[in-house]
């Protein structure tokens, strides 16, 4: 598929388009295109979007599907940067460029205004002048990076050149338990609670667990003590949308229905994940919730659009948001149906609009912690 990145139609023709007929254009283009064209979708993405996805699932299997397929020619990512410059990097990693003659697969984000909070709360030039103030009280050479996936390319990039590795929800222990066998140390970005929530698991005591405050002078805010005798040193970062979930709204919850289930994400506060009943990646939170009785009682801790679907797929069981929140990820839902038409039928006109393509040498160094994330379980 040749195609060239200036755009053949002008978004602003889009923006009033009513949303059946973005729907019906979009499935003419990708039926002209065939299955040269994927298109991914977030679990948290709006519903009308994600219901022309081709495939669908969290940010781990999302990776997965992008570094196994081999007959499309473009991707379109219903989801939000990072995640399209994963699919970018495994798409286009070296031997998939050999087999395809040299020709790269665009990686296209919707919306470039599609950004993760979480991601930004962790920059290169932050994460360097830790590694540099951790190597005045450690050797460093006995440190791990793990950078979660909801990060930049430069950050998975860094966790390559330093022999790390980048986890999801879904493998985070798995992720930890390949550190320990390679280094005594670990450090953990951007998020503070899915590495405090996953070390505990694995029996770390709090003590070992420093927070990591970029914004702090003297080892992130840090006695040299507490670097000294850290098992992980955690970043701190946090996800906007799972920081709402308070220990109050299971008590709250508890209280009214005695018999509920609770389940929540591991981006969430240790607080809530000792009060819930299981913690999971959003897809072990859907298998648990199909897997369950018929008249199971569910509160759900992640974001409210993927809950409002599970309890519209699963109308036998009885599943409430945690929170009386809104608990919506703002910037997934930058990706809305004009977009989407707009990037889609560009494509099909061979026009690549909002294509998402990493530096090759950030690329490099990042898919060798790429990699490794795909290997651990």
């Amino acid at each position: 598929m040749n195609t060239v990145e200036k755009a053949v139609f002008d978004f602003s023709d889009y923006e009033s388009l009513e949303a059946a007929v973005a729907s019906e254009r979009v499935q003419r283009a990708r039926g002209e295109m065939g299955r040269r064209l994927l298109v991914l979708g977030h679990h948290y993405q709006r519903d009308e979007v994600i219901e022309l996805a081709d495939l669908r699932g969290d940010s781990y299997k999302l990776s997965e599907l992008a570094a196994e397929n081999r007959e499309c020619r473009a991707i379109v990512f219903c989801g939000v940067h990072f995640m399209a410059e994963t699919a970018d990097i495994l798409a286009n990693r070296p031997e998939r460029l050999a087999e395809r003659g040299g020709a790269r697969v665009p990686v296209i984000l919707p919306d470039l205004r599609a950004g993760c909070s979480l991601a930004d709360m962790a920059d290169g030039a932050q994460v360097e002048r830790c590694w540099h103030e951790l190597a005045d009280v450690i050797d460093t050479e006995d440190v791990t990076p793990i950078t979660y996936v909801n990060s930049s390319a430069e950050l998975k990039a860094f966790c390559g050149r330093h022999g790390g590795i980048v986890c999801t929800s879904a493998n985070a222990r798995g992720a930890l338990e390949w550190a320990f066998s390679q280094r005594e140390r670990v450090l953990f970005f951007p998020d503070q609670h899915l590495g405090r929530n996953t070390a505990r698991a694995m029996d770390i005591p709090l003590k070992q667990m420093p927070l990591w405050d970029p914004g702090l002078d003297g080892f992130g805010g840090n006695p040299a003590e507490a670097i000294r005798g850290s098992r992980v040193i955690l970043w701190k970062g946090y996800c906007g949308v799972h920081q709402f979930f308070l220990p109050g709204d299971i008590d709250r919850l508890r209280e009214k229905y005695p018999d509920i289930k609770v389940i929540v994400h591991p981006e969430c506060m240790m607080e809530v994940a000792d009060r819930a009943d299981a913690l999971g990646s959003t897809g072990r939170i859907i298998s648990e919730i199909e897997q369950s009785p018929p008249g199971t009682r569910w509160a759900v801790g992640t974001e409210r659009r993927l809950v409002e679907r599970l309890r519209r797929e699963h109308p036998d069981k009885e599943i409430h948001l945690l929170s009386d929140e809104p608990c919506i990820c703002e910037t997934m839902s930058m990706i809305d149906l004009p977009h989407l038409c707009w990037a889609v039928e560009n494509l099909a006109a061979g026009a690549a609009v909002n294509v998402v393509e990493v530096e090759p040498q950030t690329a490099r160094w990042a898919l060798e912690a790429l990699k490794r994330m795909l290997e651990v379980k």
